[in-house]
């Protein structure tokens, strides 16, 4: 099959004007990137209309068409900020339900970014930040939000006593084997389909463990590291 490797071929500008409302109104076409979209198109009946995938991978089977990584990467929004909107609103919503610090692990996406501190809604001047590199550097009882962990994570853990640390790791890989192991407690969040992203599990998780709290919320103490 016939690799595209132009950014001037005719069905990657039509692909570039689906990043715009007019051109998904005037084509009546949307895009769904990067692989988990794909399959979970597909696991719902939903039939790609076009296809394209990076060179040198089988993305999508057959059907699809092959483009040049570094030419479909400028077509592509993935990777454009997507993490680090997200480290913002984990931001926002630790304001929100009174964490006393948001502690980033290796390879979080900058907090400071404009496009983390616009997320933030103003959070970012009003919550601690740090930098944690082990979970041995995170206070309290750590709890590892995980979707494979047999607990639901249900009523208000911070009430336990001392300080709690929950972690959160990035949408698809989650937290590293290692990072798990190392926590006292597993939960995770009883949902219907089949994943939530990480600023929004996040946010969920806090609200599960202060929503029956006596305590008013600005007394809270609980930390929310993100990587």
């Amino acid at each position: 099959m016939t690799e595209i490797r132009s950014l001037q071929n005719p069905r990657l500008k039509a692909l570039r004007k689906l990043h715009t409302k007019r051109g998904r109104a005037q084509s009546g076409h949307f895009l769904a990137e990067g692989e988990d979209l794909v399959a979970t198109a597909k696991a719902a009946g939903r039939r790609a209309v076009e296809g394209y995938r990076a060179s040198g991978t089988e993305i999508g089977g057959r059907g699809f068409l092959d483009v040049e990584a570094a030419t479909l990467a400028d077509v592509s929004s993935l990777g454009s900020g997507t993490r680090v909107i997200g480290v913002g609103a984990v931001i926002r919503s630790a304001r929100a339900f009174g964490a006393s610090c948001v502690a980033l692990g290796p390879g979080c996406a900058d907090p400071h970014s404009p496009k983390a501190v616009r997320a933030s809604m103003g959070a970012i001047f009003a919550v601690e930040l740090a930098r944690a590199g082990e979970p041995g550097d995170l206070p309290g009882r750590l709890i590892a939000l995980s979707a494979d962990a047999r607990e639901a994570l249900r009523g208000p853990l911070a009430a336990a006593g001392g300080e709690v640390t929950l972690l959160v790791g990035a949408e698809r890989e989650g937290l590293p084997a290692d990072v798990v192991a190392a926590c006292e407690s597993h939960a995770r969040i009883p949902i219907a389909g089949d994943s939530l992203n990480a600023a929004m599990a996040a946010t969920v998780a806090l609200y599960e463990m202060t929503r029956d709290e006596g305590a008013p919320v600005g007394n809270r103490s609980s930390r929310v590291p993100a990587s």
